[in-house]
């Protein structure tokens, strides 16, 4: 009879261990383990879902979490997603939303859902960023005479 090899995941050791071990399986880029890796990939989701608390974070804390989680840099995200370092600039200092395509790469790099950087979040909005109070924009003033 076969011993199980893998088993649901209880704790975040098993957890950490079972990310290394497809890890490796993936970086073997042999086909005979694609069952070992489907199955490790199902068990690691279903920890996340269960235990991870991505949902707590806006997507573009979400994204810096993740870039420092894999030590990168804006710059390796340029390369990732193939856009400017102009626009990877203004996507993280929330000057710029990320486009179904943006999120759809992050995801697939990340191993994580779609839905987890296809939530709102409040941008910067360049033009009214140096008013205070954006009522006071369309009030008559009045005229104060000098004497």
């Amino acid at each position: 009879m076969e011993t199980i090899k893998f088993k649901i995941i209880k704790t975040k050791e098993q957890y950490d261990k079972y990310c290394d071990t497809l890890e490796n399986l993936i970086m073997l880029d042999d086909k005979s383990v694609q069952d070992e890796i489907d199955l490790l990939t199902l068990l690691i989701e279903k920890w996340d879902s269960e235990h991870n608390t991505l949902n707590d974070l806006d997507p573009i804390e979400l994204l810096k979490a993740l870039m420092d989680d894999h030590n990168l840099k804006a710059k390796d995200l340029v390369e990732i997603l193939g856009l400017s370092k102009g626009t990877i600039s203004k996507i993280l200092n929330y000057h710029k939303g990320l486009s179904k395509e943006t999120i759809r790469i992050l995801s697939d790099y990340f191993k994580i859902s779609q839905e987890s950087f296809n939530r709102p979040y409040r941008l910067i909005n360049e033009v009214n960023r140096r008013f205070r109070n954006a009522s006071l924009m369309n009030t008559k003033k009045k005229k104060v005479e000098v004497r």
